[in-house]
């Protein structure tokens, strides 16, 4: 099983998980993360769509060099990260970040590593519609301030 996929097609929460987990003993604790995409962005309501673009195998090398730094912070099992791309509407399934481990505690803390990394270290592009027209959104200082807690910097979102 790839540990990466960059798809435009929508994912199957349980088939991921079960492939991931797929003849493993060891495996005590599967944590899934699936994000959606929301009907609005902070104040912002009313988004219509939102599309993604990405640099093609740049965007999976980034994302394998963050699976790989999650192996050296935690005891993981396995680790699966499906970020889908193109034009997506609210409600649509976005991304799916999923890791085994042997005990829940390494779980948590993996795919919640992953997610803020993914987050901020990524190389994605998400651009809004909303009534108002299309927009390109901007890095969130958030975003940057969760995966501070990591120790690592980010400083993609100034301020």
């Amino acid at each position: 099983m790839n540990r990466v996929s960059i798809q435009t097609a929508d994912f199957d929460l349980a088939a991921e998980v079960a492939s991931l987990r797929a003849g493993d003993g060891g495996c005590g604790a599967v944590v899934a993360f699936v994000g959606t995409v929301r009907d609005r962005s902070g104040a912002q309501s009313g988004i219509r769509a939102l599309e993604l673009e990405h640099y093609p195998g740049m965007t999976e090398a980034s994302i394998e060099h963050m699976i790989d730094r999650a192996f050296e912070r935690f005891d993981l099992r396995a680790a699966r990260v499906v970020h889908r791309i193109g034009p997506l509407a609210p409600l649509d399934q976005i991304v799916l970040v999923a890791v085994t481990s042997a005990h829940r505690g390494q779980a948590f803390l993996a795919c919640e590593f992953l997610m803020d990394y993914l987050k901020t270290q990524a190389p994605f592009w998400k651009k809004e519609t909303t009534p108002d027209g299309a927009h390109w959104v901007d890095a969130r200082v958030a975003d940057d301030e969760a995966l501070k807690r990591w120790g690592i910097e980010a400083g993609n979102a100034g301020g």
